[in-house]
Order: structure tokens, then sequence, then C-alpha cells
């Protein structure tokens, strides 16, 4: 099976996980930050939007080379950062299934202000620094949503929140 084609699953999965997240940004809180040294959940929430565009890039230069004067993305709505994330998601999905065994072992670097990052095969750039870092920063949304009183929806099962309806529902 081509690399791609087992990549493709858990895309799936977590784009979808990623945008119910995404969905229960409330508009209006863009400005929350829970700590002084936190980014604020507008911010952090288009990150997240942000994250599945690396796999387009990922695929379609051999490298990326940030210089920290970077614009970035600041939606204003949840709808908007909404489109944004699906524009995103279908983008990259199409270069991901279109990826050939040979794409994704090329060598892929990321450096920051000429300083190498790292350098690695494009099948672990899409696994790394955008399958789990799209994880972990979907994970900081979540405190951040939870610490607005906001319900969280389950990732890999029921939510705490949608427990309570689960146990409803079979009882």
């Amino acid at each position: 099976m081509p690399i791609a084609q087992m990549l493709l699953p858990e895309f799936d999965q977590e784009m979808a996980n990623t945008r119910k997240m995404l969905e229960r940004v409330p508009d209006g809180k863009f400005d929350y930050k829970p700590h002084e040294k936190s980014m604020t959940l507008g911010r952090l929430a288009a990150h997240t939007c942000e994250i599945p565009s690396y796999a387009t890039g990922t695929l379609r230069f051999e490298r990326m080379d940030f210089t920290g004067e970077e614009k970035p993305f600041s939606p204003t709505t949840r709808k908007e950062l909404l489109e944004a994330f699906d524009k995103h998601v279908a983008e990259a999905r199409e270069m991901i299934s279109k990826a050939s065994d040979e794409d994704l072992a090329k060598i892929w670097t990321l450096t920051y202000k000429g300083q190498q990052i790292f350098a690695m095969p494009r099948a672990a750039v899409l696994r790394s620094m955008v399958l789990s870092h799209l994880i972990h920063h979907r994970s900081q949304l979540g405190v951040y949503l939870r610490l607005n009183n906001v319900e969280i929806p389950g990732m890999y099962g029921p939510s705490a929140d949608e427990m309570k309806s689960f146990n409803a529902q079979s009882a």
C-alpha cells in the first residue's frame, strides 16, 4: 500500500476532530488569554486552522524558511476560521492523495532566520509537523474552551460533556 494511502485515514480523522473543536470557538472571545505568556484564543484557533496548509507546503516545496516577519492569519469570526480550515484541509488532502512514495521520501527542511531547525523525509514531516503539531494545538484549544465554559467535543470517544447525553440515551 502506498504511504499516502496509509496517511489519509489518519489525516481525515484528525481533520474531522479538529473541525469539531474549531466549531466550538466562540465569537467575541478571540482576545481571551489564560496567561500573559499564552496566545490569545483567536491566535491559537487561527494557528490550529493554518496547520493543514503545512502539508501543502511540505509537498509543494523542499523547504520552508521562516524569517520571523510572516504575517499570521487573523480571523475575526468562527465562520471565517472554519472557511479557511476547510480550504486548507481540502488542498492538503488532495496533495497527499497524489503524493508518490518517492515524493514522500524526499528530504524536507525547515529553517528559521537561516538556522536549520530540522530536515527529514516528507512523510515524517506530515506525521510530526502537521498531524502531531495539530493535535498538540487542538488540545491547547480544548483547555482554552473549557476555561470559557464551552462544552468540549469528544475526539476518540465521548467527552465528559457528551457522556451526560450518552448515559441518558442508554438509561
